[in-house]
C-alpha cells in the first residue's frame, strides 16, 4: 500500500482550513488562538467553549471530551475516519495534490527467508 507523507501534509495544510471546511465559528479569539464549540462532538451549553485551536502550532484540544492533535488529527476525528484515510480525504477536499512516499522496496534486494 502506497504511503502518506504525514509530515509534509501536516507542513502544508493548515489547521484554519481544516477548521473552515468542518464550518467551524469561533466564539472568541485572542490572536491565533481560537475558542469556540467542539466540532467532534458539538456540545451546547457552557461546554460550547470547550475548544482550543492554536493556529500558529496548528494544534487543537477539546477539555470537554479530550480531543487533541494536529490538523489531520481532528479532520481523522471530526470526520470519522481512519488517519489514512483521512488525510486522502482531506486532499482530496482541498484540491491539494496527496504528498506520497516512495516504495519502502525501491533499491532492496529481497532475499528467500533464511539466506
Amino acid at each position: 500500500m502506497a504511503r502518506v507523507d504525514y509530515r509534509t501534509l501536516r507542513r502544508d495544510v493548515a489547521l484554519q482550513a481544516v477548521l473552515e471546511l468542518l464550518g467551524f465559528i469561533p466564539q472568541r479569539r485572542r490572536g491565533g488562538q481560537l475558542r469556540g464549540p467542539c466540532p467532534i462532538h458539538a456540545p451546547r451549553g457552557a461546554a460550547g467553549r470547550s475548544f482550543s485551536a492554536n493556529l500558529p502550532r496548528n494544534a487543537y484540544r477539546c477539555f470537554h471530551c479530550g480531543s487533541m492533535g494536529n490538523q489531520l488529527d481532528l479532520w481523522a476525528a471530526a470526520t470519522r475516519q481512519p488517519l489514512y484515510q483521512a488525510a486522502i480525504d482531506l486532499c482530496d477536499k482541498l484540491n491539494h495534490p496527496v504528498p506520497w512516499l516512495p516504495s519502502r522496496d525501491t533499491g532492496r534486494r529481497k532475499f528467500p527467508p533464511g539466506t
